[in-house]
């Protein structure tokens, strides 16, 4: 009989009724043929059993009624029918979810307008068990329709659940940018913390929902309050790689050296992680990077132990040109942490020979303290170990990690590394370089 009003078939139901069936008996979940009827909108079912005098106040094991489910499916024909055989319009299941609560969760507004507008029946916006009220389940769901419906009938509030998430919070914590945007128009604090300490900003920074972050950028959020963690929205669009969403944050002046509660700045995480576009977003932006965190560890350090030797070439860059530019109080606005600077092919191949076959194991370091490279950016690029000729890789790389310096400075590479060899004690070398 149950599966019959599921599927709308009165000639089975006529004919089970006639053999005495029980119309109200419940199955496992203490759902009646009722609530299978109204559920699947199946109207002529419905009159059926409401003819046939079904019981309309039966609450399944959630204490989900008949009444519910007509609001979440948003029939209204039904939702008439089932007040007039006498449904208690005030009915909650169990987690304190009306009418109202369910109409708003399925952006059903004729179901909202009847209830508000027709029966003034005001009483029914109240919180549910987790303190929210509808208004803050439409935003939750992001449906913008019942979001300015509810404020056209007053019914917009500023409240906080129990978690401390006010509708911005849960807009956008879920993404909803046009739920966002409405609301901002009628927000006068959009700094508002919940429990654990999160900004609205801060939440959409966490779920990388780029539309919500530049909303409320644009309106003006405060973008360097950091959760109980001490997590900033840059700490967690590092942590999410979110690109776009770190570039808005550089832009928008965000405190590039904040610590979180292992004292990690953002520069710290991108390391770990060996996001390379981030950490060159990061570097181009002035990071600190001789900040340590609670081991005393640099982001330099962390790049090398996490075996991310792009990074670490790319920190190294950023370190040895920060010291060239502080010498010559000299502003280059593109430094290139990544890539080089146009090298000849005939200055690229020079230096792959010098480091494959003509420096001897531990000469390539002697070169690098020539150049002065510390003994951390020196041991950061020996980490990086593939075998007994690993020395031949690093010094190749310490090499180009030069050559992005001498290019950057505008002198000529060749002459210049012909120079330092000779100065540096490998006059041989430097003969066979001419040659």
């Amino acid at each position: 009989f149950q599966h019959a009003a599921k599927t709308n078939n009165l000639d089975t139901m006529e004919r089970l009724f006639r053999n005495n069936v029980n119309i109200n008996a419940v199955n496992i979940l203490k759902r009646t043929a009722l609530h299978f009827a109204v559920a699947g909108n199946h109207v002529s079912a419905v009159d059926f059993l409401l003819h046939h005098k079904a019981r309309v106040d039966i609450a399944d094991k959630h204490g989900l009624s008949a009444i519910h489910l007509a609001a979440w499916s948003g029939n209204l024909d039904i939702m008439l029918m089932l007040i007039k055989a006498g449904a208690d319009q005030k009915a909650k299941n169990k987690e304190g979810l009306n009418v109202l609560h369910f109409a708003a969760q399925n952006n059903n507004v004729r179901i909202v307008d009847y209830f508000i507008q027709d029966l003034n029946l005001l009483e029914l916006n109240k919180p549910d068990e987790k303190g929210r009220k509808p208004f803050l389940l439409a935003a939750e769901m992001g449906h913008v329709e019942m979001i300015n419906e509810l404020i056209s009938l007053k019914l917009f509030t500023t409240e906080k659940d129990k978690e401390g998430n006010s509708a911005l919070h849960l807009a956008a914590k879920n993404g909803h940018s046009e739920v966002v945007e409405v609301l901002l128009d009628q927000w006068e604090e959009i700094n508002e913390l919940n429990q654990n300490g999160e900004t609205p900003f801060y939440l959409a920074v966490e779920g990388g929902h780029q539309k919500c972050a530049d909303l409320l950028l644009e309106a003006g959020s405060d973008i360097n309050i950091s959760n109980k963690q001490n997590n900033s929205p840059l700490h967690l669009a590092v942590l999410k790689n979110n690109v776009p969403v770190v570039s808005s944050l550089i832009d928008a002046n965000h405190d590039l050296n904040l610590l979180n509660q292992s004292h990690q700045t953002p520069l710290h995480l991108a390391a770990d992680l060996g996001n390379v576009e981030v950490m060159e977003l990061l570097l181009k932006a002035g990071c600190d990077l001789t900040i340590v965190d609670k081991q005393g560890k640099t982001a330099l350090t962390i790049a090398s132990r996490s075996n991310h030797a792009l990074v670490v070439d790319m920190i190294i860059k950023a370190e040895r040109y920060y010291i060239w530019k502080q010498v010559r109080n000299y502003f280059n606005s593109y430094p290139l942490f990544r890539k080089q600077i146009s090298p000849t092919k005939q200055i690229r191949s020079s230096l792959w020979n010098l480091a494959y076959n003509q420096l001897k194991i531990r000469e390539w370091t002697k070169l690098a303290q020539f150049w002065n490279f510390t003994d951390e950016q020196i041991k950061a690029i020996e980490e990086q170990w593939t075998g007994k000729k690993s020395y031949k890789e690093h010094g190749h790389r310490m090499l180009l990690i030069w050559l992005h310096g001498v290019l950057m400075a505008g002198q000529n590479p060749i002459k210049h590394l012909y120079e330092d060899l000779v100065r540096g004690g490998f006059q041989q070398i430097a003969g066979e370089q001419l040659l």
